[in-house]
Formats: structure tokens, C-alpha cells, sequence
């Protein structure tokens, strides 16, 4: 039994912040009934990201709605508040935080805790290239899935409704920087829609677009092993796609991409999966960071040589007890992501309950990545899979474990019906802009101001 009231934070609502606060629930829920602990959850969003299924959604073969979890309805036994905490004072136990009304003119907040989950993902990592910040596209969130599958149908329209070549050609020329998951799945998916979708286009063929994966190491998918990476360049060559691997985009300005190999490709998609780095936040904090910015974790997930705070996930440099190595950390990656929320949970209500802790350890069980429909690679317990198998182990794993049944049941029916009818292949671009015809109408800016599309995403 916990001794005294105890109020836990958590920051952050991805994979770790909401399975550390539902096994939470379950695990205290007698404590929570008696009002003997308290669990604040602080996200910037209401909801959760289920991110293997983007590529899918990008791809139109999922709603962006089933894609996401709501928080509300899953933690129901804890307090939610949409926001951002900009810096933590563990040696006080005080959190800052901005909120939605932070925006309307209140003031920040300031939240005091007993127990620190710090959870907040992490963020793209960019490089100083130019034209990046004006032409990239990011992809690690849903409205980027989606705005990326609007904006390539809408240059499928731009070239369509052309008889300039060099219009035509930049509007059908893709760049995708990163040859890790996010970039090849992505790619994968979105080639597979263009090409499905060419058949509607009387000007357009597949063979008119152009597919760029740019990588700058020498493999592809290091997670499924050199073998099935290799696969996948074949198989992706093999579709009329471009890989350049030991390869670096050196400026995307002017929306020329320009290649370290000397390549230029004149493009209007420039899309940035080259990598992730440790959120903001935990420079604002005073707990201990390793040389790459993660917070320094024992093999509890507590952060190390602090009472009361805690890791996991992306945020976390947390030692691998299966590896040899004895300094290698757990790769941040869903797979651990979701088994060290549950751990740390436990070890939460072990503390509270003055019971021992337990350690981390798990080993690496495989990967599995989607191409396109019914094409993928995989490589699970030693086991290489490829095409067809690959792909459904894919979708059967990845249904197994996004959150709720709710969730798994409502995707589990569009593939049903997806593979009854035909894709869909409207881009509802004008979403994002949703007052710009309102706008015009009411006398502001014309529809040819370079800072507004009323109807598209470019």
C-alpha cells in the first residue's frame, strides 16, 4: 500500500508516456479509487501516434482517424493536459508547461510532482542544407502522412494540366532522403498509390514519374539484416525507383535537388526521413545526458543517480543486459519503446509500494517492413522472409499491436473493404487551408499569392 499521496507526471503521449500511464491505471487501480495516487499526463496532442501505420495512411489504405489513439478514452483514470513542458526543475520537483490557453494571453503553468516519467519522443533531425526549411516535408506525424499524400496527387494534377516539360517534370520527380524505415516505406507505399492512380490521368504514366531514394551510408534497412537490404534495393530498382546510396542531398534550393555525386533533379518533393534526435526539452531540464543528448538510465529505467525521475523510449540511453557489449544501449526503437513502458510502470508501483525492482532486458526479436501492396522484407528470430509473406507478417504484426480493439478492429476493416474495392484517389488538400476560400471571398489575399494555395498543399 503506497504510504502517502502520490503524484506522478508524465511527459509526453507517444508509445511510452500512454503505455507507462494505461499499465499505470491497472496496476494501481486500487490506489487510484482511494485518491492515494494521482497521474498527470502532458502531451501536445490528445492523442497517440501509431507511426508503422503512416506509410499506410499516406498511402490511403488506412483513415488518418484509425492511425491515432485518443488518450482521453484510453486513460480514463488519468489527468490529460494538452500542452508542452518547456523546463523541468527536478531538484524542486516543478515542471513548466504551456498550453493550449497559454497561447490566449494566460500565463504558464507550473505542475509539482513526486514521481517523473519523461517520455517526449523525439524530433526530426535536420541538417543545414539549403532550402530544406522551405521545401522539405517531414514524416512522423499524420497530418504530414496525409499531407504528403495530398501534395503528390496534386502534382499528379499540376503535370496533367501542362504542356510545359519543365514543369511537367518537376511536378513528377520525388526525392526521398533516408533509407531507414519512415524513407523506404513511405516511398514504397506512395509509389505503389501514384501508380495505381496513373490510370486516371490520360497524360500520365508510370514511367513519366521519376522515384529518388537518396542514402547516405551503403545499405538500406540495416534493421533486417544486409541480405534482405540488398533485397530490397533490388526490388525497389526493379519498380523503376532511383536508390543512390553513399549518396547526400547537398541542397534542395530553388527546388533543384542537388546530389553530393554531382546529380541535379529538378523537384517540387523533397522529403526528409533522414533520421531522428532527442526532444528539446530534456536540455531543459537538470537531469544527466550521454554525449548524443538521450537521458543517462540504469537498467530499472531510472535516470541515473537520480531519485524519483524516469526514461524510456527515444529520450532514453538504456544499457542492453542481453548484449556482449557491455556499454550498447537499447535501440529506440516501438519494439522496446512499448516493452519498457510496462517495466516501467511496475517498477513505479514497486516504489511506491516499497517492493524491489526489476531490470530491463529483451532481446532484439527481428523487423519487418512494408514495399507496397503484398510486397515487403523481413527478418524475424533469424528467420528472412521476402514479397507476399513478408508483407502479411507486416500487417499481422503491426494489428497486433496498435493499442485497443477498438483500433485493431476498425483497420482490420478497411483492408477488408480495400481489398474489395477500388483506392481512393481524391487529394483533399484544400484541408489544409480550410478558411482560404472563405478569405478570398471576404476581399483577402489572391488565389495567386505565393503564400497560399486555396486548393493544394504546395
Amino acid at each position: 500500500m503506497v504510504k502517502e499521496r502520490a503524484r506522478i507526471l508524465v511527459v509526453g503521449g507517444g508509445y511510452v508516456g500512454m503505455y507507462t500511464a494505461l499499465r499505470l491505471q491497472q496496476r494501481m487501480k486500487h490506489e487510484l479509487r482511494r485518491g492515494e495516487v494521482d497521474i498527470t499526463v502532458v502531451t501536445p496532442d490528445p492523442y497517440m501516434t501509431y507511426q508503422p501505420f503512416l506509410p499506410e495512411a499516406a498511402a490511403g489504405a488506412i483513415s488518418p482517424r484509425h492511425v491515432v489513439v485518443p488518450l482521453r478514452r484510453v486513460l480514463g483514470q488519468c489527468h490529460l493536459v494538452v500542452g508542452e513542458v518547456t523546463s523541468i526543475d527536478h531538484a524542486h520537483r516543478t515542471a513548466t508547461l504551456t498550453t493550449l490557453a497559454t497561447e490566449e494571453g494566460a500565463a504558464a503553468e507550473k505542475l509539482t510532482y513526486d514521481e517523473l516519467v519523461l517520455a517526449p519522443g523525439s524530433v526530426s533531425r535536420t541538417l543545414p542544407i539549403p532550402g530544406l526549411v522551405d521545401y522539405g516535408i517531414g514524416f512522423k506525424t499524420v497530418e504530414e502522412a496525409i499531407g504528403l499524400r495530398n501534395h503528390v496527387l496534386e502534382q499528379m494534377d499540376i503535370a496533367s494540366s501542362t504542356r510545359d516539360p519543365a514543369v511537367r517534370d518537376a511536378a513528377l520527380t520525388f526525392v526521398f532522403v533516408g533509407g531507414g524505415y519512415a524513407g523506404v516505406e513511405a516511398l514504397g507505399e506512395l509509389e505503389d498509390m501514384a501508380r495505381y492512380a496513373a490510370r486516371y490521368y490520360h497524360n500520365v504514366k508510370p514511367g513519366d514519374m521519376k522515384w529518388i531514394l537518396v542514402e547516405a551510408s551503403d545499405r538500406i534497412l540495416p534493421e533486417v539484416g544486409e541480405e534482405m537490404g540488398r533485397y530490397t534495393v533490388s526490388e525497389l530498382r526493379r519498380r523503376n525507383i532511383q536508390v543512390l546510396l553513399e549518396t547526400r542531398l547537398e541542397s534542395c534550393a530553388d527546388r533543384v535537388a542537388v546530389l553530393s555525386d554531382g546529380q541535379r533533379f529538378p523537384t517540387r518533393t523533397v522529403v526528409w526521413t533522414a533520421g531522428v534526435k532527442p526532444h528539446p526539452l530534456l536540455a531543459a531540464t537538470d537531469l544527466p545526458r550521454n554525449g548524443r543528448g538521450r537521458l543517462k538510465c540504469t537498467a530499472e529505467l531510472r535516470i541515473d543517480g537520480v531519485e524519483h525521475a524516469w526514461a524510456a523510449g527515444d529520450a532514453a540511453a538504456v544499457p542492453d543486459v542481453t548484449a556482449k557489449d557491455p556499454g550498447r544501449t537499447t535501440a529506440p526503437n516501438a519494439q522496446h519503446a512499448v516493452r519498457q513502458a510496462k517495466l516501467l510502470a511496475d517498477n513505479i508501483a514497486h516504489t511506491l509500494r516499497g517492493e524491489p525492482l526489476e531490470k530491463y532486458a529483451h532481446s532484439y526479436a527481428g523487423s519487418v517492413a512494408s514495399l507496397g501492396l503484398h510486397k515487403g522484407v523481413a527478418q524475424v528470430y533469424g528467420r528472412k522472409m521476402k514479397g507476399y509473406p513478408a508483407w502479411f507478417m507486416h500487417r499481422a504484426y503491426h494489428l497486433s499491436r496498435v493499442p485497443t480493439f477498438n483500433r485493431k478492429a476498425r483497420v482490420l476493416a478497411e483492408w477488408t473493404l480495400a481489398g474489395l474495392f477500388k483506392r481512393e484517389i481524391v487529394s483533399l488538400g484544400s484541408l489544409e487551408h480550410p478558411r482560404a476560400e472563405f478569405e478570398l471571398a471576404a476581399g483577402g489575399k489572391h488565389p495567386l499569392d505565393p503564400h497560399i494555395n486555396p486548393k493544394g498543399s504546395s
